[in-house]
């Protein structure tokens, strides 16, 4: 019999958590424990394993995602962290990139560096750009520094130097010297965390390591503790931004790669979803108790970055976040949760988001000391939540509570009555969730229309259909387990890790070098290995491969898949027609007359993953069976309407339920609008579709 596997995902909220065993699939969802994370967790594998029958020696892995790096640097709670840089380059890390992300804003804030000015220290040390020394290290500048970083009680060091993406050398050596003389002190490398050339990014990564640290070390080693104590001996993986899994030791050193491991996740269900499916164009839409994120999904594949902004002062801003350079799905991600609170302004508007009500103190109608509105509450209002059935009865939401919440703070300031206050709500919510949409979409030159939606997390199948329509797009797909939907995507990830080199290529005739990128590639693929067979001894490893290229002379690249194979002198033709193709896709146009040049490469390596099985055509339709009716806002006709209530483990293979209808589950709830209909696909999955 094959081992169960077990996922864990702690979201702002909730944490959800997903068992597979003997081909079956068990979900739960509990409150998270913001103060003691690992309480949420293993209340919750209580529970699972309670609701299984799975006893902790029959689990083969458990696979954990956390926000909890990524709230350490919003709440500004990690390590006391200093920086030591390259003498003269103190400032870089406040300096960033000299521009205003915000023209006209005369009051705007900049994100403050996660390390302050006398925490930054410079020492005598110098790579030029092509890696020669032209200062040594000052090795006694170093041991000089010890003594003052203990007078500040540091606990994590970051050590950034400059070009030393190119060699690390002198960074290891400061290592060696710092923990010598200080053996408990946590040390971060720029040259490991993040070897890609421009410093600022480069150091605000490694930083953001160092920062985060001693937090998530200290976390993964209580929960590792607690569930060896328990009798848990399977292994345990950390699910990546990137969308692969890596060992705990890994995640212990480079937490940092950790920061977007929840919202991976559900992008992995919607990929593998899409291929089942045989669905080229897709729309993940992820919305839970805090955020909403939005991937686009093409041929399969999410679209991947290395480049991501966390802790923004304007969220929904590019550029006044902090910048990191690591491995990650791309996405657009919102404050548009159900815990999100909803207020009027001082033009009275409504405003939803980005602050959130959480799991502490909560929603109003969780009953938990939370008095401000939010999107769950305007949802309870209009009857789309059932208040008896929440995360299937476990939490009895206080309708009462949630219609005072709303009136107090948005129907008596506006003169509406607490069905339009809370339709308002919902309106703004989708609205802000359409347009984040649309901007992503057109800053990446993709379109909506012809996508199919496929919509996860507690929030999403309540919000889907009304997003759907504002977009333009005619199909939704709620699949099983949506209301977990990044937990059941973690079991799906595969072992993987990513590596990236900044090594200066041209594509000129006479000095592209395909020798020199072979043994670049041989390098980074020896380095990947080493990780992932550590965590998939036996697997078959798939590698694949992108360059950041620009024409000379541009300060930006745009990121290019590569073939496999080795590299040959013909490699440069092809080389320079996809970078083409990608500039025109992104740009609407090529610059005829310009060379081309490489300034980054990089490599995933992953366990390959067994073949995703096809979807089987949809049968004739069967009239499912409605369990009762109940008063649920139709945005028709701007009133409560007494609509079908499904329950979606009634449903079979074929079930067909019209809209306007409610289909409740355990962990979420599918609202169907008049102008959509619902059919229960051959994979399990509710499909909405236009009418």
């Amino acid at each position: 019999m094959d081992k169960a596997r077990l996922a864990v995902d702690i979201g702002g909220t909730f944490t959800d958590l997903a068992l597979e065993a003997n081909g079956k699939r068990i979900s739960v969802k509990v409150l998270t424990t913001p103060r003691a994370p690992e309480e949420g967790v293993l209340t919750g594998i209580a529970e699972i394993l309670k609701q299984s029958g799975v006893k902790p020696a029959d689990l083969g892995l458990i696979i954990h995602g956390t926000t909890l790096a990524t709230n350490a640097i919003i709440e500004r709670k990690g390590a006391r962290t200093a920086l030591i840089v390259t003498e003269g380059f103190r400032d870089s890390i406040e300096m960033a990139f000299e521009h205003r992300f915000e023209q006209y804003d005369i009051f705007m804030q900049k994100p403050p560096p996660l390390v302050a000015r006398d925490l930054r220290f410079g020492v005598p040390e110098r790579l030029d750009g092509r890696g020669n020394v032209l200062i040594p290290l000052d090795e006694d500048a170093v041991r000089a520094l010890a003594p003052r970083l203990e007078a500040q009680r540091i606990e994590a060091v970051a050590i950034g130097y400059m070009h030393a993406y190119l060699d690390g050398k002198h960074e290891r050596r400061t290592r060696d010297i710092l923990g010598a003389l200080m053996p408990g002190l946590s040390i971060t490398l720029s040259s490991e965390v993040s070897p890609e050339i421009r410093e600022y990014e480069r150091w605000s990564t490694a930083a953001a390591n160092a920062y985060v640290q001693p937090v998530m070390d200290r976390y993964l080693g209580r929960l590792d503790r607690a569930l060896r104590e328990r009798g848990f001996a399977c292994p345990l993986f950390m699910m990546t931004s990137g969308g692969g899994l890596t060992a705990l030791e890994t995640a212990r050193r480079f937490p940092i790669r950790l920061v977007e491991s929840g919202p991976a996740g559900g992008a992995i269900l919607a990929a593998a979803l899409a291929r089942q499916c045989g669905l080229d164009k897709v729309l993940s839409f992820d919305m839970g108790g805090t955020t909403a994120k939005i991937c686009l999904i093409d041929d399969g594949e999410p679209q991947h970055s290395r480049t991501f902004e966390v802790a923004r002062q304007y969220r929904f801003l590019k550029g006044s976040g902090l910048p990191l350079r690591i491995p990650v799905i791309e996405m657009v991600e919102i404050g548009a949760g159900g815990g999100s609170i909803a207020h009027v302004d001082s033009l009275s508007r409504i405003n939803v988001g980005p602050e959130s009500a959480g799991a502490e103190p909560g929603p109003a109608s969780y009953g938990r000391g939370g008095t401000e509105p939010t999107v769950t509450d305007a949802d309870v209002v209009l009857g789309r939540i059932d208040p008896g059935y929440f995360a299937g009865g476990t939490i009895k939401l206080l309708p009462d509570e949630a219609g005072k919440a709303v009136d107090k703070a948005v129907g008596t300031p506006l003169d509406l009555k607490r069905l339009d206050a809370a339709f308002g709500v919902s309106e703004i919510v989708e609205e802000n969730m359409a347009n984040a949409a649309r901007v992503h979409a057109v800053e990446r030159g993709k379109e909506l229309q012809a996508r199919t939606m496929i919509a996860f997390g507690g929030a999403a199948p309540i919000h889907a259909a009304r997003l759907a329509e504002k977009l333009g797009i005619d199909r939704v797909l709620v699949p099983e387990g949506a209301g977990v939907g990044s937990a059941v995507g973690f079991l799906m990830a595969p072992v993987a890790y990513e590596v990236v080199r900044s090594r200066y290529v041209q594509l000129d005739e006479d000095k592209f070098d395909p020798a020199f990128v072979n043994r670049l590639f041989a390098e980074m693929h020896a380095e990947a290995e080493a990780v992932v067979k550590a965590g998939a001894p036996q697997a078959k490893l798939v590698a694949t491969r992108t360059a950041d290229m620009r024409y000379r002379g541009q300060g930006h690249e745009i990121t290019v898949d590569l073939p496999t194979g080795k590299f040959t002198a013909a490699s440069r033709e092809a080389l320079i027609k996809l970078y083409e193709e990608g500039y025109a896709a992104t740009f609407g146009r090529t610059i005829p007359g310009l060379t081309v040049e490489i300034m980054n490469w990089t490599l995933r390596l992953a366990a390959e993953q067994p073949p995703v099985a096809k979807c089987p055509p949809q049968p004739a339709d069967k009239p499912a069976k409605a369990r009762g009716r109940r008063p649920v806002y139709d945005p028709a006709d701007q009133d409560m309407k007494e609509m079908p209530v499904y329950h979606r483990t009634d449903l079979s293979i074929g079930s067909y339920v019209p809209g306007p209808a409610v289909i409740a589950e355990d962990e979420t709830t599918t609202i169907v609008p008049k102008s959509f209909a619902a059919r229960l696909s051959p994979i399990g999955a509710i499909l909405l579709e236009k009418v």
